[in-house]
C-alpha cells in the first residue's frame, strides 16, 4: 500500500484546512487508518484514527471536537478535516495505515501502522 499526503499549508488561527491521503495498491485491504503529527524535538504523536469501514473513530484529546477523520472508499482517499486550528497544531502531519483492524486502545501507537505517507506541513500562524 502506498500513501500520498497532501493539503498542508499556512492557515490562520481559527481557520480550517483539509488534509488528504491518497492510497494505492491493496487499499481495499486496509483495516485501520490514522493521522499522526510531528514537531521538531518531539516524538510522532497520535491525532486521529478510524476503521477503514468507518465503523469507529477516535481522537487525541487535544483535537477532539475540532478535527474529523473520514474516508472516501470510491476515491481510496482518507481525510483529516481541521477546524478551529491553533498555533500548537503546527506540525508535519503523516497519514498511516495497517491491514489490522485495531481496537481503540491500540490505534494511538505508531508502531501498529505498517504504511506511512511522506508528511505534509501545516503551519498555523497569523
Amino acid at each position: 500500500v502506498q500513501l500520498q499526503a497532501s493539503g498542508g499549508g499556512l492557515v490562520q488561527p481559527g481557520g480550517s484546512l483539509r488534509l488528504s491521503c491518497a492510497t494505492a495498491g491493496r487499499s481495499f485491504s486496509i483495516g485501520t487508518m490514522g493521522w499522526f503529527r510531528e514537531t521538531p524535538g518531539k516524538e510522532r504523536a497520535f491525532v486521529a484514527a478510524a476503521r477503514w469501514d468507518g465503523s469507529s473513530t477516535n481522537y487525541d484529546h487535544s483535537v477532539k471536537g475540532r478535527f474529523t477523520i473520514s474516508r472516501d472508499t470510491a476515491k481510496n482517499t482518507m481525510y483529516l478535516q481541521m477546524n478551529s486550528v491553533r498555533p500548537e497544531d503546527t506540525a508535519v502531519y503523516y497519514c498511516a495505515a495497517t491491514m489490522k483492524r485495531l481496537i481503540t486502545s491500540s490505534r494511538s501507537a505508531s508502531a501498529q501502522y505498517d504504511y506511512w505517507g511522506q508528511g505534509t506541513l501545516v503551519t498555523v500562524s497569523s
